[in-house]
């Protein structure tokens, strides 16, 4: 028998009959793109993984408690938006910072789910298309994790050259990036940026 699982009304339906076949479309459809959503809260694979697979069993366990009228694909990013901050109040206390982050972050997956997924892929691209010696530093600082100072001293610059193309690495970012979405998530892009 085959069953067009791609209505959203009608995968509902059948995964809260227990269908085991729309179970395996949900994940299928959504599993990959689910996980780069949580990787760019996390900033880590793994844990990125098990929040999405801790969505997906939730989601079962509670099949019968889905609505019809709900958008499925609104409904697991935001379970898995919820499960990260979960998880993100269990392991640390939130500073202020934090705080602004998570709200920016909740302003945007009420708005939109597509948006952070959107937004932390150009701000991927655009890492790529720093000038070299930029992204060079930018990278050393951001996915390595070296303080300005061990940067100059591994590439023989002044800590002031090393902050300028930091400086100069945010702004081209930020540039390429849409104007509304800056204006509505300015402390998220900085967060991403930071995590990179």
């Amino acid at each position: 028998m085959h069953w067009n699982f791609k209505e959203n009304a009608n995968l509902i339906l059948h995964l809260k009959r227990g269908n085991d076949k729309a179970y395996s479309f949900l994940v299928k459809c959504y599993n990959h793109q689910l996980c780069v959503y949580a990787n760019s809260l996390v900033n880590d694979k793994s844990l990125a993984e098990d929040i999405v697979q801790n969505v997906f069993i939730k989601t079962w366990e509670k099949r019968k408690h889905l609505r019809e009228d709900f958008s499925i694909k609104s409904f697991l990013y935001k379970s898995v938006y919820n499960e990260y901050i979960d998880q993100y109040r269990k392991n640390r206390s939130v500073t202020v910072l934090e705080k602004k982050y998570i709200e920016a972050l909740d302003t945007i997956v009420e708005n939109d789910y597509n948006v952070l997924e959107k937004l932390y892929l150009i701000v991927q691209k655009e890492i790529q298309n720093l000038p070299p010696k930029c992204k060079n530093i930018f990278l050393l600082s951001k996915q390595e994790g070296l303080s300005n100072i061990e940067i100059s001293e591994h590439l023989n610059v002044s800590v002031k050259t090393v902050e300028a193309h930091i400086t100069k690495a945010f702004c081209l970012i930020r540039e390429k990036v849409n104007p509304k979405v800056l204006l509505n998530s300015y402390v998220l892009i900085l967060m991403i940026l930071n995590n990179f």
